[in-house]
């Protein structure tokens, strides 16, 4: 426990605001709660209990490097440095819950040696102020005024009655056990406070000033209930890993076995499918063939409208792609463009040279038929 003088105690309430957004937000506001440099403050904090208040204390890195290098040097490991308000706060609640109605304690203190004699600086009229009331969680002070100036002012800070009567600290903590003989309890209340929240510090949690990085480690037992809740975490991972490939197994037996099952019907419907393609190419076949005597019969309509008298003919040849005709007329040469005027032929062409005869000319052609069905 740090000496009062060295440490700032503040309170602040931050209703709505969970224990994992309370460091973001005293970041915002720490350096309104103290008048020293940005670099040189070190602060902890803890919420009292389930209230809105956030109990605050604030040091010099300068006062923490003092101690710790003389804790160093006497070869003792500190895990904490905490101040009076933190330490009986978390006392009183070991055992008891304190009274709801609020209460005062008041005891003499002493000063620590300051001028490095080796004693005691003196008796001095200090009291150690410490109370709790509805309207505020927590009043801790060092007073150094008289008893019933004290009382009067602590009083008016808890917003108390004025008949309230003070009871001495050592009064509300638990009752040790055993005592040194002849130990004055009452000017070591604050060093039992101390102990009694060290000795339990998962179920006290006081206000620890010590950067993470500096405290010591009490015992390797800490670790116990995380490696055993982590071990059981694995064994849970495991199990669900272990399902997870169970369950795909079976998810793909149970594949299997559909598949098996609707396999001859998927092989009937591909047969039908395969039959229902031959009968319809037949039948496309046979339409096909019915409409080729349509389109020869319009062909020789074409060829006997184009074909007009004195023309005759005396040989005639009709394929599903080609017209040869052979015959007479008075005039060959404009029946090539007679043909491919027409829809049903084109690119007509002779195919033997002309003959001149006694009524006209002997002609032979041979054309391309055009729009058929194959």
């Amino acid at each position: 426990m740090l000496p009062r003088e060295d440490v700032i105690v503040r309170q602040l309430a931050l209703p709505g605001v969970s224990d994992r957004d309370v460091s973001a937000a005293l970041n915002y506001q720490i350096d309104s709660l103290h008048p020293y440099a940005e670099e040189d403050a070190v602060y902890g904090w803890a919420r009292l209990r389930k209230t809105p208040v956030i109990l605050v204390g604030i040091t010099r890195h300068a006062v923490l490097d003092r101690y710790c290098t003389l804790f160093n040097e006497a070869g003792v490991k500190v895990s904490a440095f905490t101040f009076s308000a933190a330490v009986m706060y978390a006392a009183l609640r070991l055992y008891t819950v304190p009274r709801g109605d609020g209460f005062l304690a008041i005891s003499p203190q002493r000063r620590e040696d300051r001028d490095g004699d080796g004693e005691l600086d003196g008796e001095l009229d200090t009291y150690e102020v410490y109370g709790e009331s509805p309207s505020r969680p927590l009043f801790s002070a060092g007073l150094e005024m008289p008893e019933q100036r004290a009382r009067v002012l602590a009083l008016s800070e808890l917003r108390l009655s004025p008949d309230t009567e003070p009871v001495s600290i050592e009064a509300i903590l638990p009752t040790p056990l055993a005592a040194p003989a002849g130990e004055d309890l009452s000017r070591t209340t604050l060093l039992y406070a101390t102990a009694l929240a060290g000795a339990c510090p998962r179920l006290s949690q006081p206000v620890n000033l010590l950067p993470e990085t500096q405290r010591a480690v009490r015992s390797r037992w800490l670790y116990v209930p995380t490696i055993a809740l982590a071990s059981i975490l694995l064994l849970i991972l495991g199990a669900l890993g272990m399902s997870g490939a169970y369950e795909n197994r079976r998810y793909l037996a149970t594949l299997e076995q559909e598949k098996r099952r609707i396999e001859p019907r998927a092989k009937q419907a591909a047969a039908l499918e395969r039959e229902i393609a031959v009968m319809r190419n037949r039948a496309q076949t046979l339409d096909n063939f019915r409409a080729r005597s349509k389109d020869d019969m319009d062909a020789l309509n074409e060829l006997t409208r184009t074909l007009a008298p004195p023309t005759w003919l005396n040989g005639l040849q009709l394929t599903r792609t080609q017209l040869s005709i052979t015959g007479e007329t008075d005039q060959s040469t404009p029946l090539l463009k007679a043909l491919d005027g027409t829809r049903q032929f084109k690119r007509s062409e002779f195919t033997l040279p002309l003959s001149r005869l006694a009524s006209g000319e002997s002609f032979s052609i041979r054309a391309s038929r055009e729009g058929v069905t194959p």
